[in-house]
């Protein structure tokens, strides 16, 4: 073991695939390692903290933004920067303000004006977080999270599949590199972040634009019947991400040490969504593409790709697709086991996640449950290096304090 590091060290390190001082240790570095805003307060008792209102920071899942003293009592690492609009690595009190959800839950929000309570005690919202934006979300009184009429993706089976026509797709693009004012907004931004904590920067903020437009049954019957059409959309959305990374990136390079670079779920709960040999054709390419980008300029920082699911025999094709972290180690999905997705990994991928199963263990387990589970999951994928500690998705609005407590204690 090496003498006692700071967490971005430890995360650094971890990233390197050397041995760290302890197992680096993450909780809403990015918007799937977090906790339910329903559960937080139950949290900040649990660990002896003076209460305060949640800063709900994703509307839609409903996620709390940590505050540094929870991520101190957890010995946590990593905090999330996204653009220049929302991080905990500094406090930002001007930026939140009251909100109580229709009495379910007194919190803070950046835009109060985005919601509004019906007579049945439904909150809606608008999902591009503008007061006048349409409310395409909705939150029923005993719903945790806001959803969208079917999921957010409906499917006509009735009707030809609809896509885009590429001239129109290339023209949305035209326009998509950041302006001057807005690469030295997120770039003083990262800074003063990098200056404000000695924990490891997550920027999220620049994407390959790739994964389900459209959603995931429209766009897999794309991919299976219409698969030259699906190379055309994922050059022109790629050739804009490389666009904008060479136009932002060597001004955040210095501030950082990941890039949130793609939330792309590729499984479902016993296999994957797309036959591991399309994905092979239709992504790999595309991915490296942009990965290659980030690593020409700036060779320090580590490509994530959040990827839920049976993603197993995916996991050579992601690593050569050029990602160096792969969250979040759904293991349970697919019959695997930790100690498989570690064997399969083989010092190519940084395993994220994984910790203890969000699903089952955690709402349903006991606090030994939940401290075995994560202590074999830790002494299956932590030893050498190579990962970061956190449960498998975020931290549901029925997990009690006590239990996420315990998770984090158990790791050592």
């Amino acid at each position: 073991m090496n003498a006692s590091m700071t967490p971005r060290e430890r995360i650094r390190a971890a990233l390197r695939f050397q041995n760290t001082d302890r197992t680096p240790r993450d909780l809403a570095g990015m918007r799937s390692t977090g906790i339910s805003a329903f559960a937080y307060p139950d949290l900040v008792r649990a660990l002896g903290l003076p209460p305060r209102l949640p800063r709900v920071y994703d509307v839609g899942q409903m996620l709390a933004l940590p505050e540094v003293d929870v991520l101190d009592a957890l010995d946590c690492d990593v905090v999330p920067v996204e653009g220049d609009v929302c991080t905990n690595a500094f406090d930002e009190p001007e930026r939140w303000h009251e909100y109580d959800f229709g009495g379910r839950l007194p919190a803070l929000v950046r835009n109060p004006g985005q919601f509004t309570l019906r007579d049945d005690g439904t909150v809606t919202a608008s999902s591009s977080g503008r007061a006048d934006g349409e409310h395409d979300l909705r939150m029923p009184t005993g719903s945790y999270v806001f959803d969208a009429l079917h999921g957010g993706q409906p499917i006509d089976l009735e009707s030809d599949l609809h896509m885009d026509d590429l001239e129109l797709v290339r023209e949305r693009q035209a326009d998509a590199v950041p302006s001057r004012e807005r690469i030295e907004a997120v770039g003083a931004y990262c800074e003063r972040a990098r200056t404000a904590t000695s924990r490891a920067i997550m920027f999220a903020g620049l994407s390959a634009h790739l994964g389900y437009p459209g959603g995931f049954p429209h766009w897999s019957m794309i991919c299976l019947t219409e698969p030259d059409y699906v190379h055309a959309y994922h050059e022109i959305v790629t050739d804009t991400a490389v666009r904008q990374i060479e136009a932002l990136l060597p001004r955040i390079a210095g501030s950082i040490d990941l890039l949130m670079l793609n939330a792309d779920d590729q499984g479902l709960q016993d296999r994957t969504i797309l036959p591991p040999a399309l994905f092979r054709e239709l992504y790999v390419p595309y991915y490296r593409k942009v990965t290659a980008a980030v690593h020409r300029i700036a060779p320090e920082v580590k490509c994530f790709l959040h990827s839920c699911g049976a993603v197993y025999d995916l996991i050579d094709d992601i690593a050569d697709c050029g990602f160096d972290v792969l969250n979040p180690v759904q293991w349970p999905a697919g019959g695997r086991t930790a100690a498989e997705w570690r064997a399969r990994a083989d010092g190519r991928l940084v395993l994220w996640g994984g910790g203890v199963n969000t699903q089952s263990t955690m709402p349903l387990g006991t606090i030994t449950q939940i401290q075995d589970e994560a202590r074999r999951t830790v002494a299956s994928l932590g030893d050498g290096g190579g990962y970061v500690f956190c449960a498998i998705h975020n931290l549901l609005a029925e997990i009690g304090g006590e239990k996420v407590v315990a998770m984090y204690g158990a790791v050592e």
